[in-house]
């Protein structure tokens, strides 16, 4: 069946998709969203885990900036700070679910498995087989599709190596001895439920030290205010600027965007991890990977750490907490020659100050913009200005 569809379309319904569709409901901006409810925080994320963001930079947005992670732990009874106080991973999915029902009653909970784009505008196709066009669609696609598995691990195949974000149940690896390839809160929070769920867990790393965020201290001297002023992204100026002012990383030279993206904000676990992880957890640190092989259906890992020979680690699976890199070319329901068209610099899309890309009409936003927009595009805490801003050139 195919009709027209309505002038916008929405893929994708996690903290952007759901924020940038309560801010169009709001202006009358006829749209469809599809998409799974915060899919990513309920099927890729540990069970157990906590949310690094300090509570206050941990919501969704809506227009009148009501309906927060704050004012949700009020009305449920639930331990809440803005600072301070870790939120657990079952809080921001209910909290998320809560503002999917209240403010974007209407989200299709199907998915777009092809999208074209033509002299007529966009065409899509769904799950459900529906096929419908629109004028304007919106990528807000999240972090799934760019789970990041380096090329030696991945060459050992899917029985013996996945992602971090494949292991929701913590517990389904209990009585096993599983290697986790990382430093960073992916690789600290999975080893420490793993541990807990009784797996015989071990981390590997080329990192020197694990490098946890410091527990926050408030209040805090003015002084200390001052010189490192708090943001949805941390302390710190170089922070402050990224979370306050997008539009001037947005006009930095592409080279100093595409450094700060990479060195700003490093893997860094939150420092309630600590305590579940050092004196735990085997941590084999400033190691590097020599090679790895299977025998006997299981992975032996020899690495070489700075000052020592060669050792070897024999484990019955190997986890990759490796993070994900934007990679528009693995966006399969995106026509080829649509892809091919599309404007990118290591195969991230150049986006204009309003978050459109080459392509007319087509919007990309959450980490596929962070090359563009900065750090503050990385965490859930940007979906307001991108909201804001993409509510401002759609209407």
């Amino acid at each position: 069946m195919q009709k027209v569809a309505t002038d916008v379309v929405i893929v994708g319904a996690g903290p952007y998709g759901l924020s940038i569709a309560a801010h169009l409901r709001r202006r009358g901006v006829p749209f469809r969203i599809f998409g799974t409810s915060m899919h990513t925080w309920r099927y890729r994320m540990p069970a157990g885990m906590y949310l690094k963001s300090e509570g206050f930079a941990s919501n969704l947005f809506d227009p009148d900036g009501r309906f927060t992670l704050s004012n949700y732990s009020l009305e449920r009874g639930l331990p809440y700070r803005d600072i301070g106080y870790p939120v657990p991973l079952e809080t921001f999915v209910d909290y998320g679910l809560e503002f999917q029902r209240r403010l974007v009653p209407m989200l299709e909970e199907t998915d777009v498995i092809a999208l074209t784009h033509g002299p007529n505008g966009f065409m899509l196709s769904t799950d459900n087989g529906e096929t419908l066009r629109a004028k304007r669609v919106i990528l807000s696609v999240g972090i799934t599709h760019f789970a990041y598995v380096p090329p030696a691990l991945a060459a050992l195949g899917s029985e013996f190596v996945t992602h971090s974000s494949q292991h929701q149940d913590p517990g389904a690896l209990r009585g096993r001895r599983v290697a986790i390839i990382g430093a960073g809160a992916s690789a600290a929070d999975l080893a420490a439920l793993l541990h807990e769920a009784g797996t015989d867990a071990l981390l590997l790393a080329r990192r020197d030290a694990v490098e946890f965020h410091t527990q926050p201290q408030e209040p805090r001297p003015w002084l200390q205010r001052l010189r490192q002023p708090r943001s949805g992204l941390g302390l710190g100026w170089r922070s402050r600027l990224c979370s306050d002012a997008p539009l001037l990383f947005h006009a930095m030279p592409l080279r100093l965007r595409l450094r700060a993206v990479r060195n700003h904000l490093g893997p860094a676990p939150g420092w309630f991890v600590r305590d579940k992880l050092v004196g735990r957890v085997p941590m084999h640190l400033g190691a590097r990977l020599n090679a790895l092989t299977v025998r006997n259906n299981r992975v032996h890992l020899t690495y070489r750490q700075r000052g020592a020979g060669e050792s070897t680690l024999v484990v019955d699976h190997v986890i990759a907490a490796t993070g994900y890199r934007v990679a528009m070319q693995r966006l399969q329901f995106l026509d080829a020659s649509l892809r091919q068209r599309l404007r990118c610099v290591e195969d991230t899309p150049v986006l204009k100050r309003n978050f459109e890309a080459s392509i007319p009409g087509l919007y990309v936003v959450g980490l596929a913009s962070a090359n563009c927009f900065g750090p503050l595009t990385r965490f859930a805490c940007g979906a307001g200005y991108t909201a804001r801003s993409l509510c401002r050139t759609l209407s």
